[in-house]
């Protein structure tokens, strides 16, 4: 099973300096991703109560993902880097297209898309984009984004998205990039029955937001029974688990990654973030070698 580290967003400098520790320490431990999350903007809570307890907020340093795996695909060799989740409906589809593409060149074929609806109505409203249509719209845009990796010439006449006779070019490495779920959240950590099946449907993985156990247990075994009904074999979507550090005893850590690997995840990402404020890199770092000690590979 392959084990991965979340990217401290919020929790690290902008300082490139950091970026870079950090990336290049999980690298040389042997971590095989990077899973790097995505908000284009932070709503201040003092103008929307509704933001009063978000882990995410104006003041929060977030880096842009494309331009960040840019960045980190010329300062490593082995990572995969992986958007956990990319906030696909409320940004452009063709131009996520374009960037992924040239991600996946720059870095030799490390890209993986995992993509979400999101939560933050200010930004869908900031970059233009319809809140409410999120999850049905974002289908099209799997279909486009897979049309514009594979085909040199794309004809889409679709609901949402009009592409008459045109390309990318450079195409990216992999054909198409593998693209990933994410569903569920702190509030609702169990994904509702029709993002369930489309997860089945159209997504090469998921990246659940729950711990392992029974309820966990049966909610994957609906997915893959959800799988087969779309005529696809159960091991052509991934399952990739989050193990959550902080509070936590190494041998609590150790539990769940065995949890994981009984319900047949693929992988697994471990994740140090303890709140909002940056903290420095030779923390995060020493979080890295602290879980690899534990865990052991």
């Amino acid at each position: 099973m392959r084990i991965g580290a979340i990217f401290p967003q919020a929790e690290i400098s902008p300082d490139p300096g950091a970026v870079r520790e950090f990336a290049q320490a999980a690298e040389e431990l042997g971590y095989s991703h990077l899973f790097i999350a995505d908000h284009v903007l932070g709503a201040d809570p003092q103008h929307h109560p509704d933001f009063a307890n978000s882990s995410y907020t104006h003041q929060s340093v977030m880096h842009e993902p494309f331009a960040l795996m840019g960045y980190l695909s010329a300062i490593t060799k082995t990572l995969e880097l992986v958007t956990g989740i990319l906030i696909l409906p409320q940004r452009q589809t063709v131009l996520v297209a374009k960037q992924a593409a040239e991600v996946d060149v720059l870095s030799g074929g490390r890209l993986r898309l995992g993509i979400g609806v999101g939560w933050n109505h200010v930004e869908y409203e900031a970059l233009d984009q319809d809140f409410h249509n999120r999850g049905r719209r974002s289908e099209e845009q799997i279909a486009v984004l897979r049309a514009l990796w594979t085909q040199e010439v794309v004809d889409f006449q679709g609901r949402w998205h009009h592409i008459n006779n045109a390309g990318l070019n450079p195409m990216p490495v992999q054909r198409p990039i593998p693209v990933w779920l994410g569903a569920g959240g702190s509030g609702g950590p169990m994904p509702p029955e029709r993002v369930l099946r489309r997860i089945a449907n159209i997504s090469d993985g998921w990246f659940p937001f729950f711990s392992p156990g029974p309820e966990a247990a049966e909610v994957i075994g609906r997915l893959r029974e959800y799988v087969a009904e779309a005529g696809r074999d159960p091991a052509a979507v991934g399952i990739e688990g989050r193990v959550r550090i902080a509070g936590k005893q190494p041998e609590e850590w150790l539990e769940e990654v065995k949890g994981w690997e009984a319900l047949g995840a693929v992988s697994i990402t471990m994740e140090a973030r303890q709140g909002r404020l940056p903290r420095p890199a030779e923390e995060h770092i020493e979080a890295l070698h602290q879980f690899k000690e534990v865990v052991g590979w």
